[in-house]
């Protein structure tokens, strides 16, 4: 490769400069022989030689964290501070062994504080990294999918309505291509591009018009061009390398535990003093006052509890990302729980998302037409038999040449990067004997308007010998009005009424039978006459030649997924641009609908004002014809009668609803970049059953979220209440500083770290969606947890009072102490559900919990059998059996709040 040539692109010195600058200036052919490039793309080779000398096209993001940053994080609690002074006065006074626990509980908190926090960041990096978008690039001569982080200077992109701009890219193409480059130049208005004008050499950013730039949004249009510059020496990436700041990953959950457990700290430390103060009044011993309040101070505020949130969400999002569905904010989490209402697109998610045209019609005859997705495998034959009409093969040439599409083959599987209609029509085509290359080589393009949702059609005008002709395809309804004559087996006539009628019931019938229909027109337009300017100029007069009919027949297991749905409260609905009758065909296959389901048009939906809207939405299963703005206003009205309303789309039309919705959900295969940066959900595999999943999950992970919560908080408010307790009555204090610290560490800590990642209770899909303003703590929530507290402190005190009349304190303590944590340990167990009992659950659903029960235990009984364990936990000898019987007291927490299931599954009383 020339050496001389690429140094033109590097980016740290001043000829570099100097290039970027001037591409807009420069003819499309001069930009190519200057980048050493064909329009056939670069090869294998240069790429990889390109690669090693400018790197991956990505920014340069904010600096990572250090870890060391990250564990000094875990310091910066109050209380832990507190325990470090603690933990200074002890080694003071030379008390080295209570001084040395307490300093080594703060370093093992804080490693698991730190070991929470870098997963949960390790998590969410990870899940960046798999939202990079996706472009179509020529290499080796072949339309590829690749992701824009893989380009360098040279690859020739192709661009559409809905693309994010993946580099810097100078045009060698464009049809009404127009782009929003609001990110970049402040411009609110989509800037409309052209390849072939050039631009002054000293034109401003914003009025180069040959160019398009990184991170700007194609709003309509297709265009195609050569990369020119990459990341950090994008234009975007002068502007990228002055930004180094991180947003708020925060979701309102988490604001409203800090929030809680805040008020908990203060409340704790009133507690505390007041404890504190009774015992000064007692004559207690100033330095045990203050380790004990200073314990128990510890003891009594959750402060795990944000880290503990934070894995909660991380480990969901990451099972979530393995069950294909990909978080890109957090909120989303906590709003997928509530989730009431589903509105989903029909292609690609209820159904495979491979069209398939299953019949042609024209006025000189119908075919029919075998083989599955997009291979070329398969034959077009006569329907009812006999000779295949020659009108088939104009009807093939006209949808082949109006198209977009690449087919691809890899690993002996063909796939589309397109639009899936048109890949079908090239399959089609291809089975027909109609070649997109040839027809390219023998009719190059010379004009596009692209299809949109308002127009419902698209153009691709052509030059045939010294003519042109357009090629139109869009559907039969608004085709047939630009349309005044037929392609008929003796030639072009004109369309009369009749005819229509005739057309439009074979696109009735073919509805009936869940096909999708499109129609297909042409029109010649002489050499000398001006080239239509507009799609309006363009779609008139236009001779029609048939209709197609294709399927995306629905996914098996989308069926299975609407059941779960319902049986969880959650309303599926259908919103979809086909016609109606084809929706409807669809939904009844599927169980969407029942006798009383109607079905609305988008037609019938803009006769409705906003109160009639809302009022009809429950009574609709699918909503067929619809724009942008129809599913907008469906989303509202749902969200008007009170639901939380999930919206799943793939296309730039489908981005308003998806950003209005509570939970944007995006296609990650067919979605277009725009749809994906709207979104706060990716489908990694556009299924339908992925959506259910991930409710599921969310639903899960707001349900482990909640049980740990409560679980910690029962425990704390048992420690409160068993201290205060004997405060009061005026008994010795039930538990040492050391007691208090290992339970802290030992029941609350590890016990809870294994909740938060409970899997997921298959029953949360048996329930109703819980309101979405429902209080985390409720009056339930509160009553569990203080009637558990008080059940736990009630046993541990009943130990410590019969063991004060036959031992000494010292051995009292130790029977507290032993009988609190079996109760802590073995209650974990029940807390992982509210109304499923211990052995429906299973322990070994959960084999962290169950392990770190089992080794808790274990450790616990060994600290009054081995002595340097017992000085350090401050217990004493007991056999055995004894620690048997306390295992046995501890279990009547768990076995007295194991009945209480009992009265919570009850059935409510009926009305």
């Amino acid at each position: 490769m020339n050496e001389s040539g690429i140094k033109q692109l590097q980016v740290s010195d001043a000829p570099a400069k100097k290039s970027t600058a001037l591409w807009h200036s420069l003819p499309p052919a001069e930009v190519l022989v200057q980048l050493q490039v064909t329009p056939a793309g670069l090869k294998t080779a240069e790429v990889t030689e390109r690669r090693a000398t400018y790197g991956s096209n990505a920014l340069i993001e904010a600096k990572p964290v250090s870890r060391w940053l990250v564990f000094g994080r875990q310091f910066t609690n109050v209380i832990v501070w507190v325990l470090i002074v603690a933990g200074g006065v002890s080694l003071a006074i030379g008390e080295w062994l209570d001084g040395g626990i307490i300093i080594a509980v703060v370093v093992i908190n804080a490693v698991i504080g730190f070991m929470q926090e870098h997963s949960a960041e390790q998590a969410l990096q990870a899940l960046r990294r798999m939202t990079a978008p996706m472009v179509k690039v020529r290499r080796d001569g072949a339309v590829v999918s690749l992701a824009a982080g893989e380009l360098v200077p040279g690859d020739m992109v192709e661009l559409e309505a809905g693309d994010l701009v993946p580099a810097d890219v100078r045009l060698t193409g464009a049809s009404s291509l127009a782009c929003a480059e609001a990110a970049l130049t402040g411009e609110s208005e989509a800037v409309p591009k052209q390849a072939e004008q050039l631009n002054a050499a000293d034109a401003d950013l914003g009025d180069r018009d040959t160019c398009v730039f990184m991170g700007t949004v194609v709003t309509t249009g297709s265009g195609q061009g050569v990369v020119v510059a990459t990341g950090m020496a994008s234009e975007i990436g002068r502007i990228a390398g002055l930004i180094a700041e991180a947003g708020d990953d925060q979701t309102p959950l988490q604001h409203r535990l800090a929030a809680f457990g805040r008020l908990l700290v203060w409340l704790s430390l009133g507690i505390v003093v007041v404890l504190f103060a009774l015992g000064l009044l007692r004559g207690l011993g100033f330095m045990e006052l203050f380790m004990t309040s200073i314990s128990l101070a510890v003891a009594a505020v959750p402060e795990g509890l944000p880290a503990i949130v934070t894995l909660a969400l991380a480990l969901g999002v990451k099972r979530m990302a393995r069950r294909r569905a990909l978080v890109r904010r957090l909120p989303a989490v906590e709003t997928l729980g509530s989730c009431s209402v589903i509105c989903t697109d029909k292609t690609g998610t209820l159904t495979r998302g491979e069209m398939t045209i299953r019949a042609l019609w024209t006025d000189a005859g119908a075919a029919q037409v075998s083989g599955e997705g997009y291979a070329p495998e398969g034959a077009i034959t006569a329907f009812g038999g006999g000779e295949l009409p020659a009108s088939i093969g104009e009807l093939l040439t006209t949808l082949v040449g109006c198209n977009n599409a690449h087919l691809e083959q890899k690993d002996g599987a063909w796939t589309a990067i397109g639009d899936p209609t048109e890949a079908a029509m090239l399959a089609a085509g291809a089975k027909g004997g109609v070649d997109l290359g040839k027809l390219e080589g023998a009719s190059p393009r010379v004009a596009e308007f692209p299809f949109d949702s308002q127009r419902k059609l698209m153009t691709v005008i052509r030059r045939i010998g010294d003519d042109q002709e357009a090629l139109v395809k869009g559907a039969p309804d608004v085709l047939l009005e630009r349309c005044s004559q037929l392609a008929t087996s003796a030639g072009v006539r004109a369309l009369t009424a009749e005819d229509r009628t005739r057309i439009h019931a074979a696109s009735a019938e073919m509805a009936s039978r869940a096909l999708r229909v499109l129609g297909a027109a042409r029109r010649i337009i002489p050499n000398n006459s001006a080239l239509p300017d507009s799609a309006a100029a363009a779609e008139q007069e236009l001779i029609f030649v048939g209709l197609s009919g294709m399927q995306d027949p629905p996914r098996p297991e989308a069926k299975a997924a609407i059941a779960r749905c319902t049986a969880a409260g959650v309303r599926v609905v259908m919103i979809t641009g086909d016609h109606p009758a084809t929706a409807r065909a669809i939904a009844d296959e599927l169980g969407l609908t029942t006798t009383d389901s109607q079905v609305l048009s988008g037609h019938e939906v803009s006769a409705l004002d906003d109160v009639a809207l809302k009022e009809a939405v429950p009574r609709v299963a699918v909503f067929a014809r619809t724009t942008a703005e129809h599913k907008l206003r469906i989303v509202k009205a749902w969200q008007a009668n009170g639901a939380v309303v999930a919206m799943t789309g793939d296309g730039v039309n489908d981005a308003p609803a998806i950003k209005g919705a509570d939970i944007g959900v995006a296609m990650g295969r067919s979605g277009t970049e725009v749809t994906k940066a709207a979104a706060d959900l990716v489908l990694i595999d556009d299924d339908f059953t992925t959506i259910v999943a991930a409710v599921e999950e969310g639903r899960g992970i707001y349900d482990n979220i909640r049980k740990t919560v409560a679980y910690l908080l029962a425990g704390n408010v048992g420690e409160l209440l068993l201290m205060t307790g004997c405060m009061i009555l005026g008994m010795p204090m039930p538990l040492l500083p050391v007691h208090l610290l290992w339970i802290n560490l030992v029941t609350d800590g590890l016990p809870a770290l294994c909740l938060a990642s409970d899997p997921i209770d298959p029953a949360v899909m048996a329930q109703k969606p819980r309101p979405a303003n429902e209080s985390l703590v409720n009056r339930r929530f509160l009553l569990l947890t203080l009637s558990t507290g008080l059940l736990t402190a009630l046993v541990s005190f009943a130990v410590f009072w019969h063991a004060l009349r036959t031992e000494t304190l010292e051995s009292a303590r130790a029977h507290a102490f032993t009988v609190l944590v079996f109760a802590e340990l073995l209650r974990s167990f029940g807390a992982r559900s509210d109304t499923r009992f211990v052995w429906e659950i299973g322990l070994s659903t959960n084999l962290r919990l169950l392990a770190v029960v089992v080794v808790s235990i274990a450790v616990q009984i060994a600290s009054h059998h081995v002595d340097w364990l017992g000085r350090i936990l401050r217990t004493t000898n007991m056999s055995l059996s004894d620690c048997l019987v306390l295992l046995l007291i501890g279990s009547i927490p768990l076995i007295v709040l194991e009945i209480g299931k009992i009265w919570l599954r009850r059935p409510l009383p009926q009305p």
